[in-house]
């Protein structure tokens, strides 16, 4: 059942532009691509003869020396270019994943053992840690060994960051390979190959990202070997085949979704096959494809190797229920990730390709549709157009069926980068079929290849203006007219990657001097020892700047007040905001000034270390003579409202709304910290201001006065409370009462003589669900979920009173169990609430 795979772009009589699948060569191998070039003027001949090649081993890789030289530029630029990235927030958990997998490999931990955290300073791993593949995560581990012990971790990150794009240079060239096997053209295999490397977010994401760029690189070569092997119909393609399809599982489990595609086309194999013979051979193949699947996967899958099936169970079932729900901003509205509408993946994809690849996509989309329609027994048969049905089908088809299944999606399309492979390779199908339309014609084919050069320059001409923010590339369907407008309506940097590159430019902007920033450590780590040398983080001691990454509509007046802007088209992505007068722009330090002077012309609502003044729901604390112990103290706002249902969905923890111990600026003897309060701030506010501990911890409260904002506020509340709820029957140091407002249930912890001593202990609070199997998946292992807190994490003590008001889970609740108890020392007391629900 072998089929030949070449075929040239040529027309098809009058019907319209398609590929001919019926030219073939004596060994299979597509005669060379000169069908286009025919087209060509002219003067243009000997240079696209040259540029094409006249050698057809398509089995030698270096017959294709043009695909391999630009792969090699590519790569050469990004071993360059590959200092230039920061560290996402997933990259340290997933080195911790390959570790803890390595020492359960080597027996140094035992089945549980894999996830403790293999040093101190490793994150700790949870239940959900376990599902994650480490058939690439691995290798660049062991890489890391090469550099040596002495290695510091500017060094390992920049080695994992080449070799992710190394990865993903492998990638792009088995993409020009299949495009070159099922086109038949070089030219069109180069086309689909510079498509493939010059997608922005894409080509960021392939430094940046050890996961789903490595998937889209393996999910390539997966495809590559798929119609290899069913163009040879030979034992070894499928057993490779199936090692193939192995490692891609346990990269993401949804690769196993190939199993089922490539089952699926040899049992059509089988029901055309014509002999007994062939059909066992049919037969055997098949099962020697799943046979070497299961068993690579099971090699490279360390934690399966007790329970192989439980394994994938979990897994599967991690992909569609996955714990991590996180709130997201999409089309200007904040969205849960289990709560997104079915366009939400679409929308993402289309915004955020380049047009000229999303135009061609559909065109291919299209012509492989039409051909279908036309030859329909074509698509049942071994040959190119049922590929070309695959690759259409794994573009639609695992966005489709995630919107169906209610899959949890964040981050973009990030989790779904592999469909871009198939997507390409339809794009270059469409290039070539609008020049196989227009074959007739001297002077369109010419402006054709013309604008796709064009387009093409164009990609690289943004690539290199974006640098290194290219994963935040929108395109023109996304409104960008104003400064505010993608701010404001989408996620742009979710992993504040964007920090490593304000850093850098400030130490342009201070060339020689050490300054001190409030920033994510993980990303001062990867800059080089002597620029990180002069960066101190602002860890209990004053800081010359902030780094602000500004997603939050309501975040405080930062748009005058920065002395360092890195622009992505007209909006600000990381704001370095200047902390001291000295360092601002005189415009910077004139606003602070008439901020101060608006405020302090009323009365202050608060006289403490701090005057606390409002106007217009704008909070202003002031401090006249700043002593520089005082500027490190710590400010904070929380706000109780009366009616939980008046508040958005974003709002989860209304008790922990805001604090802003890094919001304040000095001006000489002043100190100032400003926060707008958002539109639906309502109820009784606890300002606060506290004592920094160890490290840049919150210490002890210096004060704390509660504020009504409107009414009613919290004293309606707990007045509310005591009268439609009895008292609880065993006497205990806090009032526990239940509230049910509009259907969200939340539980107030109220002590009117709140100490010290109560302060320094804990509130214990285990939820046992009516259904175990609502319980979220690090809480499995009890009967119950542990939502444990400091009094102060759900509220304060204004006035020496004890206030927390605690948000419960949706899913139906059987009992709670709470109480205050010392740490190491027992409980205080306890209390069992039944829900009855």
């Amino acid at each position: 059942m072998q089929y030949r795979s070449g075929f040239p772009l040529t027309r098809e009589g009058r019907s319209g532009p398609l590929l001919d699948s019926r030219v073939r060569s004596k060994d299979g191998v597509p005669p060379p691509p000169y069908a286009i070039i025919r087209l060509m003027l002219p003067p243009l001949r000997p240079l696209l003869y040259r540029f094409a090649g006249r050698r057809r081993a398509a089995g030698n890789f270096f017959v294709h020396h043009s695909g391999l030289i630009l792969c090699i530029l590519f790569l050469l630029a990004g071993i360059a270019l590959a200092g230039d990235y920061g560290i996402n927030q997933d990259d340290p958990i997933q080195r911790a994943i390959a570790r803890a997998n390595w020492d359960y490999i080597r027996g140094r931990a035992d089945y549980n053992g894999i996830l403790a955290p293999p040093t101190t300073d490793a994150p700790q791993l949870i239940p959900s840690d376990r599902y994650y593949g480490v058939a690439w995560e691995l290798p660049l581990l062991l890489a890391e060994g090469l550099l040596g012990p002495a290695a510091d971790y500017y060094q390992i990150h920049r080695l994992r960051l080449t070799l992710n794009h190394l990865f993903f240079i492998i990638g792009a060239f088995f993409c020009y390979l299949l495009a070159y096997r099922l086109f038949g053209s070089r030219l069109i295999a180069l086309f689909a190959l510079l498509l493939f490397l010059l997608h922005p977010r894409l080509y960021a994401q392939s430094f940046l990202n050890s996961k789903d760029p490595a998937f889209l690189t393996m999910f390539v070569l997966a495809l590559y070997l798929l119609e290899r092997a069913f163009r040879k119909d030979t034992l070894g393609a499928f057993i490779l085949l199936g090692a193939a399809v192995g490692v891609l599982t346990n990269i993401r489990i949804v690769g196993i979704m190939l199993i089922p595609a490539v089952l699926a086309m040899r049992g059509l194999d089988w029901f055309y096959a014509e002999s007994r013979p062939e059909r066992k051979g049919i037969l055997l193949t098949a099962g020697l494809f799943i046979l070497a699947a299961g068993l690579t996967f099971y090699a490279v899958t360390p934690y399966a190797w007790t329970n192989p099936i439980g394994y994938l169970a979990a897994s599967l079932n991690l992909t569609v229920n996955h714990p991590n729900v996180v709130r997201q901003l999409f089309q200007g509205a904040t969205l849960l990730s289990n709560e997104l509408p079915p366009h939400y993946l679409p929308t993402w994809f289309s915004i955020t390709t380049p047009p000229l690849i999303l135009l061609l996509g559909l065109v291919g989309m299209a012509a492989v549709a039409t051909k279908a329609l036309r030859r329909p027994a074509l698509a049942f048969r071994n040959g190119p157009l049922r590929l070309q049905l695959l690759l259409l089908a794994a573009f639609l088809l695992p966005p489709l069926a995630a919107a169906l299944l209610g899959s949890i999606i964040y981050s973009g399309w990030r989790h779904f980068y592999f469909v871009y492979g198939p997507f390409c390779l339809l794009a270059a199908l469409g290039g070539g079929c609008l020049l196989a339309s227009l074959a007739g014609r001297r002077l369109w084919p010419v402006g054709i290849c013309g604008l796709a050069g064009l387009g093409l320059g164009l990609l690289l001409i943004q690539l290199t203006q974006l640098h290194p923010l290219q994963y935040v590339y929108f395109n023109f369907l996304v409104d960008r007219t104003t400064p505010e407008q993608l701010r404001t309506q989408y996620d742009l940097d979710y992993w504040e990657l964007a920090q490593r590159d304000a850093l850098q430019r400030l130490l342009a902007r201070h060339p020689g001097e050490t300054l001190t920033v409030r920033a994510k450590r993980r990303q001062l780590e990867t800059l080089p020892a002597r620029a990180g040398r002069r960066l101190l983080l602002a860890s209990g001691r004053n800081a010359d700047y902030e780094l602000i990454y500004q997603t939050e509509p309501h975040r405080p007046d930062l748009a005058f007040n920065s002395a360092y802007r890195r622009r992505f088209y007209n909006n600000t992505l990381i704001t370095a905001r200047p902390l001291d007068a000295e360092l601002m722009t005189p415009a910077a330090v004139a606003a602070y000034r008439e901020i101060y002077r608006q405020a302090t012309a009323g009365e202050p609502i608060i006289r403490a270390d701090y005057a606390v003044y409002i106007n217009d729901k704008r909070l202003v604390f002031v401090q006249e003579n700043c002593p520089p112990e005082s500027r490190d103290a710590w400010l904070g706002v929380r706000f109780f409202p009366y009616h939980i249902a008046t508040l958005p969905p974003e709002v989860y923890n209304p008790g922990s709304y805001a604090t802003f111990g890094n919001h304040r600026v000095r001006l000489g003897e002043l100190c100032l910290a400003v926060l707008q309060l958002p539109d639906y701030a309502q109820g009784d506010l606890i300002l606060m201001q506290r004592n920094l501990g160890n490290f840049g911890a919150v210490g002890d409260p210096i004060w704390a006065e509660l504020y009504s904002l409107s009414s009613p506020g919290l004293r309606e509340l707990l007045a509310d409370y005591r009268r439609n709820q009895p008292e609880p029957a065993e006497p205990v140091a806090f009032a526990v009462f239940l509230d049910r407002d509009a259907g969200r249930n939340r539980l107030l912890y109220y002590k009117a003589n709140c100490t010290a001593a109560d302060y320094a202990t804990r509130i214990f609070l285990h939820i046992a669900p009516v259904k175990l199997a609502d319980l979220p998946d690090y809480s499995r292992g009890s009967s119950f979920e542990n939502r444990d807190f400091p009094i102060d994490y759900y509220g304060g003590r204004p006035g020496g009173e004890c206030i927390a008001l605690v948000p419960l889970p949706d899913y139906p609740i059987a009992s709670i169990r709470t109480g205050q108890h010392i740490p190491g020392q027992g409980d205080i007391w306890s209390l069992e609430l039944t829900m009855g629900r």
